[in-house]
């Protein structure tokens, strides 16, 4: 595999999928998460 295929990118509090002023844990959870985007040549 060539590593320079690949880019990894933190979105961090910019892009959560829950959006929350007050966050309880489950959803505090579903905002850490890791994505992946497959692109083919």
């Amino acid at each position: 595999m060539d590593r320079g295929r690949m880019i990894a990118k933190g979105y961090g509090e910019s892009k959560p999928v829950v959006d929350c002023v007050e966050c309880t844990e489950a959803q505090h959870q579903q905002n850490r998460r890791t994505e992946f985007k497959l692109i083919s040549q």
